[in-house]
């Protein structure tokens, strides 16, 4: 008898009260069954991922490969011969590369998303998790913050080394403004401008295409022609040619490139919600890949540039559509006059400039917030149903 008591003295000593010990049990049957994710479990996702050396290597080349090629050379040819080669960033290679970036980096994040929600299914992993009793919902959130944790902080790298050359290593912001052949002063505001082409009508006849052409009038152009009045008719054309050029020659403003990085997270983030979306629903990570690169290299481009009679409103239901129309002004900046096709166009038929009529600010809102709650609904759907 003795024994016995002493024995269960020893147990309860070393292991805790026999009803603490149930407390702490039921606790952790709690957490599994508890549809939020815990730290444990988002890090044995993150493992999982980081661990699959080919699909990190692609990410990483994806996101980061271009703008270190690219700005490397650049910084390497200026310094050996900084009379041929000109400084390594200026607005155009800021603008290139971040619009280059934006799509390789959907690629990237929707190629990590469609391997997030398919990896348990092809390591034959997903019958053993469900058998431990975690919440399927939680098995899928936590992929999520798993995921973005991986992609999110490459591209911020890339875009921040982008925006490190632009800003030290670039060309010196410009005082004027070139524009068809002649200058004007940078950094005017709509009435600054007027009375400036006001005091030089010669200047404003040769710069705003006064003769044929696409500018604000047609037919000779003298300097009677522009008149106080002339400026002022086509004051909001001229100020709108002159605001497109400006972006396109300037290096982007501190706060510009803060909304143009916050963008670029945005648009990886969307990447990544729909392929894991895609790829849990379809269960097959190469299927899904390909049709999300479909959708950004070849759908979207031409639901983007043309006008499909009767089909505006449902062109206008693919969020590639809303994130261009969200791009920051100092991407979308097109040639002289704003009627160049923009700086997009480099890669994989970049869209640029919406070719469409835009959709109101609300709708364009309600497009990009569907498409992530649709799609991380429908996965987390399809993991909760599917059998074990």
């Amino acid at each position: 008898m003795t024994e016995v008591s002493s024995a269960e003295g020893l147990s309860t000593s070393a292991g805790g009260s026999p009803a603490r010990n149930d407390r702490a049990g039921n606790a952790m049957l709690r957490g599994l069954g508890s549809w939020i994710p815990t730290r444990g479990l988002i890090a044995t996702r993150f493992l999982e991922l980081r661990k699959r050396w080919g699909l990190m290597v692609a990410v990483v080349l994806l996101t980061m490969a271009l703008p270190v090629l690219v700005l490397g050379l650049r910084l390497i040819f200026h310094a050996v011969d900084p009379k041929t080669y000109g400084p390594a960033g200026s607005p155009s290679i800021f603008s290139g590369l971040v619009n280059a970036m934006a799509e390789l980096g959907f690629i990237a994040a929707a190629t990590l998303g469609t391997a997030a929600g398919t990896t348990d299914l092809t390591d034959g992993m997903f019958r053993h998790l469900v058998v431990t009793g975690r919440s399927r919902l939680a098995l899928y959130l936590a992929r999520i913050p798993s995921g973005l944790a991986i992609v999110l902080p490459l591209v911020g790298v890339a875009f921040a080394m982008v925006c490190l050359v632009t800003s030290y290593a670039g060309t010196p912001q410009p005082t004027t403004i070139a524009i068809s052949g002649g200058s004007v002063p940078a950094g005017l505001d709509q009435s600054q401008l007027e009375t400036w082409l006001v005091q030089h009508p010669q200047q404003e006849a040769a710069i705003f295409q006064c003769g044929p052409g696409p500018g604000p009038q047609s037919g000779p152009c003298t300097t009677a022609t522009v008149t106080p009045a002339f400026v002022e008719r086509h004051s909001t054309a001229i100020f709108s040619s002159y605001t497109a050029d400006e972006l396109a020659q300037e290096n982007p403003a501190i706060n510009e490139m803060v909304k143009i990085g916050l963008w670029l997270e945005l648009v990886i983030v969307v990447a990544f919600l729909v392929g894991l979306g895609l790829g849990s629903l379809l269960g097959q990570r190469t299927v899904a890949t390909i049709l999300m690169i479909a959708l950004e290299i070849i759908v979207t481009p031409i639901l983007a540039r043309t006008v499909i009679p009767y089909f505006l409103d449902g062109q206008r239901l693919v969020v590639g559509i809303a994130l261009d129309q969200l791009r920051p002004a100092g991407l979308g900046a097109g040639g002289s006059g704003g009627q160049g096709p923009g700086p997009g166009h480099i890669l994989f038929g970049g869209r640029g400039v919406l070719g469409i009529p835009p959709m109101p600010t609300w709708a364009m809102i309600a497009v990009i917030v569907g498409w992530i709650v649709g799609w991380s609904v429908i996965g987390a759907w399809r993991m909760m149903t599917r059998d074990a």
